[in-house]
C-alpha cells in the first residue's frame, strides 16, 4: 500500500474528477432532451451554457483529474513513495488546477463563457474564463514536473536500469502533454486574454484556431495513453500473465509522442486559410499514428491468447472462453477496447479530406467523439475506478458492489451504443452539431431527423438517459468504495494495484533516451507548423473584434 499522503493526493484528484463527471453528465442529459424538442430550459439557463459545461467538465476536467489520480498512485506504487518536495509540488499543482477549474466553471454557469470547450474565436467569453483555463494548464504542469522530479530521483538511484514500464509510460504521457499545451498556452495568454479584457481590439481567428488544434488533437492521446497504460500494464496482471512485449509497448508509446502532435490541421480541412499542401502533410502524419494503435491492438490480443492458452484453451478460439469474464475490472476494459474499433475506423474517415467534407459539421462528429472518448477512455477509467478507489481508501470491493459495477458497465455500453449510433446516422442525414433543436421551419429533410426507429433524436435521448442513469450508479459506487464499504483488515485481503511483470532484459536502452524522441518530435512540429503559422502571423487579416451571442 502506498503512503497515506500519496493516497490522499490521488483521492483528492478522484474527488474533483467525479464531481465534474456528475455535473457534466447531467448537462448531457439536458442536451439530448433539448435537441429532441422535449424540454424547454428556464430563462436563466441557455442551451450553449450546458453544452459548454458538458464539454469542459467531461472532456477537460474529469479526464485530467482522473488521469493524475491514476498516474500519481501508479508512480508511487512503482517508484516508491514521494519525497516531501514532490508531495508539496503535487498538492500545489492540484490546488492551482482546481482554482482554475472553479473559476472557468463559474464563468460558464453564470452565462459569461458559452463558447463550447473548443472556445473558438470570434466567440468571446469573459476574460476570467481564459484566466481559469490558463491556471488549469499551469496547475497540470506543476504536477507533471513533480512527477518528472520523482522519476529523476529514481533514475539517479538506479543508474543504467530501465524504469518500470508504468513509469516509462507516465513520462511519455507527460512529455506529450507539456509539448501539446504550448499551443493552447500561447493562444490563451497572448491572444484570448488581452482580447477579452480589451487590451487589444481584435484577434487573429485563423491563428487562434490553429494553435488550439495543435493542442486539441494530442489532447485525445492525453486521454488515451493512460487508458493504454491500463491495457498494457494492468490487464495482463488481471489475466495472470506478463506484459506481452516490453520493447513493443515502449516503442508504441514513443511513436505517440512523434505522430500525435503535428496533425492539428486535419481538424481544419474545411477552413480556407490554410494551404492544401500543409493539410495534406498533416493528414499523412495523422495516418502514421494508426501504427502504434495497431501495435497496441496486436499486443493486447496476443496477451489474451497467451493467457487463455495457459489456462487450457485449445482450438482456434478456445482461449477466448478462458478469459476472466466474471472480473468486472477486466470485462469493463475489454468492452472499452471493442468500442475503440469502430471509433478508430471513424477517425480514419474524419481525417480523409473528401469524406470529412460530408460529415465535418454534423452530428457524425459528435457520435465519433463519444464512441472514442465516451466509451474506450471513459469505460477504461471506470474499470480502473473499481479497484483504484478501494486501493486508495483501504476498503473492500464487495460482491454487491461488483454486481452493481457489472450493471453500470452494461448500461453504459447500451446507452453509448444507442446514442452514438443515432448520432452517426443523423450526421449522415445532415443533422448539424453545436445546435439546440433545429427544425428548420418544418423543412421536410429536417423533419426526417425526428422520425424513424434508429435514425432520430428520440433514440439519442433514450441512449442519453440510460447513460445518465449509469453515471449516477457509478457515482454511488465511487461513494460506497470511498466512504461506506467495509474496511480491509487482517481477515480480508487488501485491494491491490495490479501491475504486471514486464521483462525488459531485451529492451534497447535508447528507447528511454528522451532527448532523442523530444528532438525528433520538435523537428516534426517545426516541419508541419513553422511555415503555415508564420504565414498566418505575417499575412493576417484585419482580425475580429469578437461576438457575444448569449
Amino acid at each position: 500500500m502506498i503512503g497515506i499522503q500519496d493516497r490522499r493526493l490521488a483521492l483528492a484528484n478522484v474527488g474533483v474528477a467525479y464531481i465534474a463527471f456528475l455535473i457534466g453528465t447531467f448537462c448531457g442529459l439536458l442536451q439530448v432532451f433539448v435537441r429532441n424538442d422535449a424540454l424547454n430550459l428556464p430563462s436563466w439557463l441557455d442551451y450553449y451554457q450546458i453544452l459548454t459545461a458538458h464539454g469542459v467538465l467531461l472532456a477537460l476536467i474529469y479526464t485530467t483529474f482522473f488521469i493524475f489520480a491514476f498516474l500519481i498512485a501508479g508512480m508511487s506504487k512503482t517508484l516508491g513513495n514521494f519525497g516531501p518536495k514532490v508531495k508539496t509540488s503535487l498538492w500545489l499543482g492540484f490546488i492551482v488546477t482546481t482554482i482554475g477549474t472553479i473559476l472557468a466553471t463559474i464563468m460558464i454557469i453564470s452565462g459569461k463563457a458559452s463558447v463550447l470547450y473548443t472556445f473558438y474565436a470570434p466567440l468571446k467569453a469573459s476574460g476570467w474564463f481564459y484566466i481559469g483555463l490558463a491556471l488549469w494548464v499551469i496547475g497540470t504542469w506543476i504536477s507533471c514536473f513533480a512527477l518528472v522530479g520523482h522519476y529523476i530521483v529514481w533514475k539517479k538511484g538506479h543508474k543504467g536500469q530501465l524504469s518500470p514500464l508504468f513509469a516509462f509510460m507516465t513520462i511519455t504521457t507527460i512529455i506529450l502533454w507539456i509539448i501539446a499545451c504550448l499551443g493552447v498556452v500561447a493562444t490563451v495568454v497572448f491572444q484570448y486574454i488581452p482580447w477579452a479584457f480589451g487590451w487589444v481590439d481584435t484577434i487573429n481567428v485563423e491563428l487562434s484556431r490553429s494553435l488550439f488544434w495543435y493542442f486539441g488533437h494530442p489532447l485525445v492521446y492525453f486521454w488515451l495513453l493512460p487508458a493504454y497504460i491500463a491495457w498494457y500494464v494492468v490487464v495482463p496482471k488481471l489475466l495472470g500473465t506478463k506484459v506481452f512485449s516490453d520493447s513493443l509497448a515502449r516503442f508504441a508509446f514513443v511513436l505517440f509522442i512523434l505522430f500525435s502532435i503535428p496533425v492539428g490541421f486535419h481538424h481544419q480541412l474545411t477552413e480556407p486559410g490554410i494551404s492544401s499542401f500543409w493539410k495534406f502533410l498533416q493528414v499523412v502524419l495523422t495516418f502514421m499514428v494508426i501504427i502504434p494503435s495497431l501495435m497496441t491492438a496486436f499486443s493486447m490480443f496476443a496477451t489474451f491468447e497467451v493467457s487463455g492458452r495457459n489456462k487450457g484453451g485449445s482450438g482456434l478460439f478456445g482461449w477466448f472462453t478462458k478469459l476472466p469474464w466474471n472480473d468486472v475490472r477486466f470485462t469493463s476494459i475489454f468492452i472499452a477496447m471493442l468500442f475503440f474499433i469502430p471509433g478508430g475506423a471513424g477517425g480514419i474517415i474524419n481525417a480523409s479530406f473528401q469524406l470529412n467534407e460530408l460529415v465535418h459539421n454534423t452530428l457524425w462528429i459528435v457520435g465519433h467523439f463519444h464512441i472514442t472518448v465516451g466509451a474506450p477512455v471513459a469505460m477504461t477509467f471506470m474499470g480502473i475506478t473499481f479497484w483504484l478507489v478501494p486501493y486508495l481508501s483501504g476498503r473492500q470491493l464487495t460482491k454487491s458492489i461488483k454486481r452493481l459495477a457489472f450493471i453500470q458497465i452494461i448500461s453504459w455500453s447500451i446507452g453509448m451504443l444507442l446514442m452514438s449510433t443515432a448520432q452517426h446516422i443523423l450526421g449522415l442525414f445532415g443533422a448539424p452539431r453545436r445546435t439546440a433543436y433545429s427544425g428548420y421551419n418544418g423543412n421536410s429533410v429536417a423533419l426526417q431527423w425526428f422520425d424513424g426507429i434508429l435514425s432520430n433524436h428520440v433514440t439519442m435521448a433514450v441512449g442519453g438517459t440510460i447513460l445518465f442513469l449509469s453515471a449516477m450508479l457509478l457515482i454511488y459506487i465511487v461513494a460506497n468504495l470511498w466512504f461506506f464499504a467495509p474496511k480491509s483488515g487482517q481477515q480480508t485481503e487488501m485491494v491491490e494495484f495490479p501491475v504486471a511483470e514486464s521483462d525488459a532484459t531485451a529492451t534497447p536502452k535508447f528507447l528511454e533516451n528522451w532527448w532523442i524522441w523530444i528532438g525528433i518530435a520538435i523537428l516534426l512540429i517545426i516541419l508541419a507548423y513553422a511555415i503555415p503559422l508564420s504565414d498566418m502571423i505575417q499575412h493576417s487579416p484585419t482580425g475580429s473584434k469578437g461576438h457575444i451571442t448569449w
